[in-house]
């Protein structure tokens, strides 16, 4: 096994390393507070060729491989969380179902601008009664006449403000008693489309998270993403990626809180010596150390998995529920570690800590993740 990265990943974490220091983590507590979502950061980051890494060059993409997509959602999220899910869920939900499903002509208009950075990814699968649920989609799209007319609601979904189009889940008909549902594509200005962003939210304040209200809107037929009917099993496919980048933006949210207590600790002093002489925080920074080395190598395997076009729905699932839990447990011992200053909010730990409970939630619940791992395992 070889565990070096190539040059072209190094080359990447590299850049977007040095990115992530002289760019996004500035202004990261601000953001926090102010609840600004980082717009001009995205153009950036276009203008460095990463809004469509993992994609092919003919839509504008990097061409990059899944390993890397990981590296640059940890490396933003070691400073940034919201930064980190934006761009995590601009690459594996928006871009990766139109990648997936899309006919040439989908992917030409909808893939590339995704690609280029001229919109932000997103998609629409959560309702308030329907996500892991199919059988709870209430979304309705009625096709007369060649056109679709979708009716109903989408909650907590991530860079729809900034997105100029979407793809979402909606019952198209029946088939033997059974909701049937089919995604398709909306452009977020269609007349009917609203997007409403007023959640107040634990943490990952300047990302953007929505709702989103269809009443009537029309699109043509044509904008079917893949089969009729295969809607939910399409984005249950999108989600195996989605995990990965959950589990990526962990490892990064664990490290940088991990740095911020290892430097905390060296030069805090109590009775006369720094806290990182102390046998008892050592082995704290010890354990966080180990198991962030573990569900980083995780992450990878799954990234690395599904490059080479291999199964990877079970270690998808394993490094999303291993490194989200991991990073809860990691981003409060860093929280302890600081003491007092660590529930101050300059010193960013407690920010960290918020925006790692999100991780245990999204992209299906730990508890979501464990059965989908014992149905692998079992079936």
């Amino acid at each position: 096994m070889n565990f070096d990265l190539t040059t072209e990943q190094l080359m990447i974490k590299r850049t977007i390393h040095e990115f992530a220091e002289e760019e996004v983590a500035p202004g990261a507590v601000d953001r926090d507070k102010s609840k600004h979502f980082p717009i001009e950061i995205f153009k950036k980051l276009a203008d460095l060729g990463m809004m469509g890494l993992p994609f092919p060059e003919e839509y504008g993409g990097g061409g990059a491989d899944s390993v890397s997509f990981a590296i640059v959602v940890e490396e933003l999220s070691r400073v940034c969380g919201s930064t980190g899910i934006t761009y995590s869920a601009h690459i594996s939900l928006g871009g990766a179902p139109l990648h997936l499903f899309g006919t040439e002509e989908q992917k030409q208009k909808y893939l590339t601008p995704i690609c280029t950075g001229e919109s932000l990814g997103a998609f629409g699968l959560t309702e308030p009664n329907a996500g892991s649920d199919a059988g709870g989609t209430m979304t309705t799209a009625t096709e007369k006449n060649g056109v679709f007319v979708i009716n109903g609601n989408k909650c907590f979904i991530t860079n729809a403000s900034f997105a100029k189009h979407l793809a979402l889940t909606a019952i198209t008909g029946k088939v033997d008693g059974k909701k049937e549902i089919s995604a398709i594509i909306v452009p977020t200005g269609s007349p009917g489309f609203t997007i409403i962003d007023n959640y107040e939210k634990m943490g990952l304040n300047s990302s953007n998270t929505t709702e989103l209200v269809l009443e009537s809107v029309s699109v043509p037929a044509a904008n079917l993403l893949g089969v009729r009917g295969n809607g939910f099993k399409q984005f249950l496919v999108t989600l195996d990626g989605g995990r990965i980048g959950i589990g990526a933006m962990a490892v990064g949210i664990a490290q940088g809180a991990f740095e911020k207590a290892l430097s905390y600790s060296k030069e805090r002093k109590q009775f006369g010596k720094s806290l990182s002489s102390f046998q008892a925080i050592q082995f704290k920074l010890a354990d966080m150390a180990l198991k962030i080395e573990l569900a980083r190598n995780m992450v990878y395997k799954a990234a690395w998995l599904k490059d080479q076009g291999r199964p990877f729905s079970k270690e998808a699932a394993m490094c999303k529920l291993y490194a989200s839990e991991m990073c809860m447990e990691v981003t409060s011992q860093a929280v302890q570690i600081h003491g007092g200053y660590g529930y101050m909010k300059e010193y960013h730990v407690e920010r960290m800590m918020r925006d790692a409970k999100l991780l245990e939630i999204g992209e299906g619940t730990s508890e979501v993740q464990r059965m989908v791992i014992s149905r692998l395992i079992v079936n």
